[in-house]
């Protein structure tokens, strides 16, 4: 797919990177976090998705000749374009495992790195973060809904240009178990999955015909899309006919799909007559327009549907199309740094921070995760970020460091996990949530507290630069 170089960047970038090599702070550490603000859809969770990407990406992240070049004409220091010629990526990272579930404000991911590194890279990190979290969060609710029925991403012809191979990257780990996108099931060994378009059925003369070719053609995967022209006076009808063709010569007819229409209704009828045909064993497939809402009142209806294919809806995240994920120094310099606001909610955390999730004396969540200073190990008590009235402690808990090494000098420290790992890992995840957390309609609020010493610090800065 595309190549990644390091002009996949914000112009801004390459500017304040100039600037720190002519005034020879190009070299200077710095600690930025990635975190979000706001969950998306309204939602009591976000799953973590992107990482592997991330790290893939940053291991070979340089200037091509053709970039140096474009730059050159750009009008950049010939100087600093020198420079540039052997960038690359040097840094560490710290983060929370892929599949993670994270919540807001507290640090998802800390980079650490020379400020041009960690400041070349903030894009392009922006970027393949926030899109395939807020994807990867959309496909866990949808799969909430859908329960033990099967997923397939159906939603390349309606992404975001190339956004399409990251989101079905991001709709797996989220709980789909197939995609139509044939490059992306390639490249991430995600099972494929596809049927026919009505233009098939449309360009023969009877709708059987192209029935029976496609079974020929396909005997070992036959789903026929049966509301070309009329779903049960035709298109199921000729199905039926097709399936038992099928069973004659000892093959198996897969199953149907219903694209428009009352699909409860039609499910429903499509199930009584390929029963009564003998062909129980024949799937269900739906959709259009689907994402969990839908979904879940088709289930309600207990429409017999064994199949949603979810496009649209899935793959640009609707409605929030995007993921709020910001990009912080925290410390540079070896100083803490702080970004001010009159909004509190906008203060930023200085300092190397840790995260821990807490858990009671049984192991079980208790819903809070406390934001620490990098050295602090022992925690029984954290304070709301950003109201002072509200604290919370806990005694007889254990806390679960959540950030943790994951690249050292630009290299990977672990081996890429499989999407089928990082899915698995998800799902026990979620599975500690308690279903206030997960219920759609105004979910419990997951707690994120800071400890004494962080706040104590953050107050200092704030105070300090105010004044």
């Amino acid at each position: 797919m595309h190549k990644f170089t390091a002009t996949y960047t914000d112009l801004y970038q390459i500017n304040m990177a100039q600037v720190y090599f002519q005034q020879g702070k190009h070299k200077h550490k710095a600690v930025f976090d990635y975190f979000f603000r706001k969950l998306p859809f309204k939602g009591g969770y976000a799953v973590f998705a992107g990482l592997g990407t991330l790290l893939e990406i940053l291991e070979d992240f340089r200037f091509s000749k053709e970039d140096l070049k474009f730059l050159s004409d750009y009008g950049l220091d010939s100087e600093f374009l020198d420079y540039l010629k052997d960038f690359k990526f040097q840094g560490s990272i710290y983060s929370s495992q892929e599949g993670d579930l994270v919540f807001p404000t507290r640090p998802v991911l800390q980079v650490e790195a020379t400020m041009v590194e960690a400041q070349l890279i903030e894009t392009i990190l922006l970027n393949i973060l926030n899109f395939q979290t807020l994807i990867a969060t959309k496909a866990r609710r949808i799969k909430k809904s859908a329960g033990d029925q099967k997923l397939i991403d159906f939603g390349m012809r309606r992404a975001q240009s190339l956004g399409a191979y990251h989101a079905s990257r991001a709709a797996f780990i989220g709980g789909f178990e197939a995609t139509s996108n044939v490059v992306a099931g390639k490249d991430f060994g995600i099972p494929i999955s596809g049927t026919m378009a009505h233009s098939f059925v449309q360009s023969y003369d009877d709708e059987l015909t192209a029935f029976q070719d496609f079974a020929k053609s396909h005997p070992q995967n036959t789903i026929l899309l049966i509301d070309t022209y009329d779903t049960l006076k035709s298109g199921l009808p000729n199905a039926i006919k097709v399936g038992q063709e099928m069973k004659a010569r000892g093959e198996e007819f897969k199953g149907i799909r219903l694209d428009s229409g009352d699909l409860s209704y039609l499910a429903k009828q499509c199930r009584k007559e390929l029963d009564e045909a003998g062909l129980n064993h024949v799937k269900i497939a739906v959709s259009n327009q689907l994402d969990e809402y839908v979904i879940r009142s088709l289930k309600d209806q207990n429409g017999p549907i064994d199949v949603f294919g979810v496009g649209t809806n899935l793959v640009i995240g609707k409605p929030d199309a995007a993921l709020d994920g910001v990009y912080k120094l925290a410390f540079a310099n070896d100083k803490p740094r702080i970004k001010l606001s009159e909004n509190l909610a906008k203060l930023t955390l200085p300092h190397k921070k840790q995260v821990y999730r807490i858990r009671n004396e049984k192991g079980e969540l208790i819903g809070a995760d406390a934001i620490t200073l990098r050295e602090e190990t022992q925690i029984d008590h954290m304070n709301h970020p950003f109201d002072r009235s509200k604290s919370l402690s806990f005694s007889n808990c254990s806390a679960e460091p959540l950030l943790s090494k994951v690249m050292e000098n630009g290299k990977r420290l672990v081996k890429s996990k499989s999407l089928q790992d990082i899915k698995s890992y998800s799902e026990k995840r979620l599975s500690e949530l308690t279903d206030e957390f997960l219920r759609f309609e105004n979910p419990h609020i997951y707690k994120i507290g800071i400890s004494d010493r962080l706040l104590e610090e953050r107050e200092r800065l704030r105070n300090h630069y105010k004044n």
